[in-house]
Protein backbone atom coordinates (compact mmCIF):
# COMPACT_ATOMS: atom_id res chain seq x y z
CA UNK A 1 0.00 0.00 0.00
CA UNK A 2 1.49 3.36 -0.99
CA UNK A 3 2.29 5.63 1.94
CA UNK A 4 0.22 8.96 2.61
CA UNK A 5 2.37 11.61 3.99
CA UNK A 6 0.52 14.93 5.45
CA UNK A 7 2.59 18.26 3.99
CA UNK A 8 1.14 19.73 7.00
CA UNK A 9 1.23 21.65 10.21
CA UNK A 10 -1.99 21.83 10.88
CA UNK A 11 -3.03 19.28 14.17
CA UNK A 12 -6.95 19.45 12.27
CA UNK A 13 -6.16 18.27 9.11
CA UNK A 14 -4.06 15.44 10.99
CA UNK A 15 -7.50 14.87 13.05
CA UNK A 16 -9.52 14.86 10.54
CA UNK A 17 -7.30 12.09 8.22
CA UNK A 18 -7.53 10.48 11.61
CA UNK A 19 -11.24 9.89 11.90
CA UNK A 20 -11.62 8.78 8.43
CA UNK A 21 -9.31 6.25 8.68
CA UNK A 22 -6.49 7.32 6.59
CA UNK A 23 -2.98 6.13 8.27
CA UNK A 24 -0.30 8.99 7.27
CA UNK A 25 3.20 9.95 8.37
CA UNK A 26 3.32 13.46 8.82
CA UNK A 27 6.04 16.39 7.55
CA UNK A 28 5.82 19.85 8.25
CA UNK A 29 7.07 21.93 4.78
CA UNK A 30 9.50 24.94 5.20
CA UNK A 31 8.16 27.11 3.23
CA UNK A 32 7.54 31.13 3.19
CA UNK A 33 3.93 31.93 2.89
CA UNK A 34 4.13 35.49 2.41
CA UNK A 35 3.17 36.12 -1.49
CA UNK A 36 3.90 39.75 -3.01
CA UNK A 37 1.79 39.17 -5.95
CA UNK A 38 -1.96 39.57 -6.75
CA UNK A 39 -3.28 36.89 -7.14
CA UNK A 40 -7.61 35.50 -6.90
CA UNK A 41 -8.16 33.32 -3.16
CA UNK A 42 -8.05 30.31 -5.51
CA UNK A 43 -5.06 30.82 -7.33
CA UNK A 44 -3.75 32.04 -4.12
CA UNK A 45 -4.32 28.55 -2.21
CA UNK A 46 -3.26 26.83 -4.79
CA UNK A 47 -0.08 27.90 -5.41
CA UNK A 48 0.55 27.57 -1.50
CA UNK A 49 -0.63 23.84 -1.72
CA UNK A 50 1.34 23.36 -4.50
CA UNK A 51 4.49 25.00 -2.49
CA UNK A 52 3.94 22.69 0.36
CA UNK A 53 3.91 19.66 -1.30
CA UNK A 54 7.13 20.45 -3.41
CA UNK A 55 9.17 21.25 -0.53
CA UNK A 56 8.29 17.74 1.18
CA UNK A 57 7.62 15.66 -2.13
CA UNK A 58 11.70 16.70 -2.85
CA UNK A 59 12.53 14.55 0.32
CA UNK A 60 10.74 11.29 -0.54
CA UNK A 61 11.80 8.89 -3.65
CA UNK A 62 8.04 7.02 -3.06
CA UNK A 63 4.68 7.84 -1.31
CA UNK A 64 2.18 10.29 -2.22
CA UNK A 65 2.32 13.47 -0.83
CA UNK A 66 -0.83 15.47 0.49
CA UNK A 67 -0.58 19.16 0.75
CA UNK A 68 -3.26 22.01 1.78
CA UNK A 69 -4.23 25.33 1.80
CA UNK A 70 -7.26 27.48 3.33
CA UNK A 71 -7.67 30.91 3.19
CA UNK A 72 -11.26 33.25 4.01
CA UNK A 73 -12.39 35.49 1.33
CA UNK A 74 -14.76 38.50 2.45
CA UNK A 75 -15.72 40.75 -0.29
CA UNK A 76 -12.65 41.36 -2.14
CA UNK A 77 -9.96 40.95 0.89
CA UNK A 78 -8.69 37.71 1.55
CA UNK A 79 -8.16 36.56 5.27
CA UNK A 80 -5.41 34.57 5.92
CA UNK A 81 -3.93 33.73 9.77
CA UNK A 82 -3.82 36.83 11.79
CA UNK A 83 -0.48 37.80 13.46
CA UNK A 84 -1.89 39.05 16.78
CA UNK A 85 -4.78 40.10 18.92
CA UNK A 86 -5.35 42.77 16.96
CA UNK A 87 -5.65 41.96 13.28
CA UNK A 88 -7.79 38.68 14.49
CA UNK A 89 -10.01 41.03 16.25
CA UNK A 90 -10.73 43.67 13.21
CA UNK A 91 -11.09 40.29 10.79
CA UNK A 92 -13.89 39.00 13.28
CA UNK A 93 -15.43 42.40 13.21
CA UNK A 94 -14.80 42.53 9.30
CA UNK A 95 -16.65 39.43 8.98
CA UNK A 96 -19.38 39.44 12.03
CA UNK A 97 -23.26 39.50 10.74
CA UNK A 98 -22.22 38.55 7.06
CA UNK A 99 -21.78 35.71 4.72
CA UNK A 100 -18.00 34.77 3.79
CA UNK A 101 -16.08 32.14 1.63
CA UNK A 102 -13.71 29.51 3.01
CA UNK A 103 -11.42 28.33 -0.07
CA UNK A 104 -9.61 25.35 0.18
CA UNK A 105 -6.86 23.65 -2.18
CA UNK A 106 -5.30 20.26 -2.28
CA UNK A 107 -2.60 19.02 -4.24
CA UNK A 108 -1.46 15.43 -4.25
CA UNK A 109 1.66 14.23 -5.69
CA UNK A 110 2.82 10.98 -6.01
CA UNK A 111 6.97 11.08 -5.43
CA UNK A 112 8.08 8.00 -7.36
CA UNK A 113 5.98 9.17 -10.44
CA UNK A 114 5.67 12.82 -10.36
CA UNK A 115 1.65 12.49 -11.21
CA UNK A 116 -0.06 14.93 -9.78
CA UNK A 117 -4.02 16.06 -8.42
CA UNK A 118 -5.47 18.67 -7.04
CA UNK A 119 -8.72 20.32 -6.68
CA UNK A 120 -10.43 23.29 -5.07
CA UNK A 121 -13.31 23.62 -2.42
CA UNK A 122 -15.60 26.82 -1.50
CA UNK A 123 -18.21 26.82 1.33
CA UNK A 124 -19.84 29.74 2.36
CA UNK A 125 -20.36 30.61 5.73
CA UNK A 126 -23.00 33.01 7.70
CA UNK A 127 -21.56 34.19 10.80
CA UNK A 128 -24.24 35.82 13.37
CA UNK A 129 -23.50 39.71 14.74
CA UNK A 130 -20.75 39.58 16.93
CA UNK A 131 -20.82 41.85 20.08
CA UNK A 132 -17.65 43.60 21.12
CA UNK A 133 -16.92 41.71 24.21
CA UNK A 134 -18.24 38.34 22.55
CA UNK A 135 -15.08 39.17 20.21
CA UNK A 136 -13.12 39.67 23.19
CA UNK A 137 -13.69 36.85 24.82
CA UNK A 138 -12.86 34.61 22.20
CA UNK A 139 -9.90 36.88 21.14
CA UNK A 140 -8.95 35.24 25.25
CA UNK A 141 -8.97 32.27 23.75
CA UNK A 142 -5.80 30.00 22.03
CA UNK A 143 -8.66 29.01 18.66
CA UNK A 144 -8.13 32.51 16.82
CA UNK A 145 -4.39 32.97 16.38
CA UNK A 146 -3.62 29.83 13.97
CA UNK A 147 -6.54 29.93 11.38
CA UNK A 148 -7.82 31.52 8.50
CA UNK A 149 -10.12 33.86 9.29
CA UNK A 150 -8.78 34.26 12.75
CA UNK A 151 -11.84 31.47 13.99
CA UNK A 152 -12.17 27.97 14.06
CA UNK A 153 -15.93 26.15 13.19
CA UNK A 154 -14.70 22.89 15.28
CA UNK A 155 -14.53 24.84 18.31
CA UNK A 156 -16.05 27.83 20.38
CA UNK A 157 -16.24 29.79 17.33
CA UNK A 158 -19.33 27.01 16.74
CA UNK A 159 -21.49 29.76 18.42
CA UNK A 160 -20.78 32.17 15.98
CA UNK A 161 -22.12 30.58 12.69
CA UNK A 162 -25.67 30.92 11.64
CA UNK A 163 -25.89 28.16 8.57
CA UNK A 164 -23.24 26.80 5.66
CA UNK A 165 -23.49 26.14 2.16
CA UNK A 166 -21.05 23.39 0.87
CA UNK A 167 -18.62 21.59 2.77
CA UNK A 168 -18.39 21.56 6.81
CA UNK A 169 -15.14 20.16 6.66
CA UNK A 170 -13.50 22.24 4.38
CA UNK A 171 -14.30 25.10 6.81
CA UNK A 172 -11.86 22.70 9.15
CA UNK A 173 -9.10 23.35 6.85
CA UNK A 174 -9.32 19.36 4.87
CA UNK A 175 -12.62 18.88 2.28
CA UNK A 176 -12.93 15.48 2.97
CA UNK A 177 -15.20 14.33 0.06
CA UNK A 178 -13.12 16.62 -2.29
CA UNK A 179 -9.80 14.61 -0.57
CA UNK A 180 -11.74 10.69 -1.18
CA UNK A 181 -12.48 11.96 -5.03
CA UNK A 182 -8.22 12.80 -5.83
CA UNK A 183 -7.11 9.86 -4.22
CA UNK A 184 -9.33 7.64 -6.07
CA UNK A 185 -8.02 9.69 -9.57
CA UNK A 186 -4.47 8.38 -7.85
CA UNK A 187 -5.73 5.02 -7.50
CA UNK A 188 -4.98 5.31 -3.39
CA UNK A 189 -6.19 2.11 -1.46
CA UNK A 190 -8.28 2.83 1.49
CA UNK A 191 -10.12 0.77 3.70
CA UNK A 192 -13.48 2.08 1.59
CA UNK A 193 -11.80 0.83 -1.85
CA UNK A 194 -9.37 -2.19 -0.46
CA UNK A 195 -9.10 -5.40 0.15
CA UNK A 196 -10.66 -5.44 3.44
CA UNK A 197 -13.58 -3.92 1.73
CA UNK A 198 -14.31 -6.40 -1.46
CA UNK A 199 -14.29 -9.24 0.96
CA UNK A 200 -16.64 -7.76 3.28
CA UNK A 201 -19.28 -7.55 0.30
Amino acid sequence: MMKLILASASPRRAELLRQVGIPFDLVIPEICEQVKEQLAPEELVCMLARKKAEAVVATFDRGLVLAADTLVYYRGLILGKPVDAEEAGRMLQLISGDCHEVITALYLVDAATGLIESGISTTKVWMKELTPLGIAAYLATDEPYDKAGAYGIQGRAALFISRIEGCYYNVVGLPLSLLQELLNNMHYTTWLNGDDFDNAK
